[in-house]
């Protein structure tokens, strides 16, 4: 196995898990909060979704899923929300009406990362992309922060959904 195909790998578990816990979802749960400052499953797996996109566009020197195919339209927000800085209201308001919509854009975007990940080499992966911190980012190390908060993100989602009752034993 190649460095490409950990990184692949890597990538594709998050969605995985997002299929999962979408896998039958109601609105209701779709929507529900543990809290009244907790994010929902909905804003979970649109922001692991949108961390992604917004990240992994720059390094590949491509234009985001969202404004390229148009879904901040479909999702009603504008074309730089990633939920970054998003408030409890924010989170609240929120609203998708099924799980269509966020696996069609979740789909999307892994169908993207993979496209601009599959054949990256060693030497792409040492390229210092970010000199303001200490050390300097690399994009290895960008591209596996990212797939650390995706799959932070996507088992938020699950822990949310199983403790609204979901049985989430496989078959």
């Amino acid at each position: 196995m190649n460095v490409d195909e950990v990184l692949l790998d890597g990538f594709s578990r998050p969605v995985e898990v997002c299929e999962m816990v979408l896998d039958g979802i109601d609105e209701e749960t779709l929507h529900a909060r543990l809290t009244e400052t907790s994010n929902s499953i909905a804003w979970l797996v649109w922001h692991l979704a949108r961390e992604q996109d917004v990240q992994i566009a720059p390094l590949a020197g491509r234009e985001q899923v969202w404004t390229a195919r148009g879904w901040h339209e479909q999702f009603g927000k504008p074309a730089d929300d990633f939920g970054f800085g998003d408030t409890p209201e924010d989170v609240a308001a929120f609203r998708v009406s099924g799980p269509e919509v966020l696996l069609g854009y979740l789909h999307e975007v892994a169908e993207f990362v993979q496209d601009c990940v599959a054949g990256l080499t060693p030497e792409d992966l040492a390229e210092v992309i970010d000199e303001s911190w200490d050390p300097p980012v690399t994009r290895g190390v960008r591209l596996v922060s990212i797939i650390d908060d995706a799959a932070q993100h996507a088992g938020q989602a699950a822990f949310v959904r199983g403790a609204l009752g979901w049985d989430a034993r496989r078959p």
